[in-house]
């Protein structure tokens, strides 16, 4: 993992959250700490899959 990647991530979340905030616009993101888990639990899931190595090509699957 890169860390300045990681960094510069975080930065720009933060920007994104005062210009938000500073404008009064509702985020695009659940502003509860459930939903936030979801989001947390999609990309983990998503990490798991990729790291057991499963994948299923949806395309090929369909005759694509």
């Amino acid at each position: 993992m890169n860390l300045q990647l990681v960094v510069l991530g975080l930065l720009t979340g933060l920007l994104t959250g005062a210009f938000f905030a500073v404008f009064d616009v509702p985020i695009p993101a659940p502003p509860e700490l459930p939903g936030l888990m979801g989001i947390v639990g999609i990309y983990l899931g998503y990490k798991l899959v990729q790291h057991l190595g499963v994948s299923v090509d949806v395309f090929e699957s369909v005759g694509f």
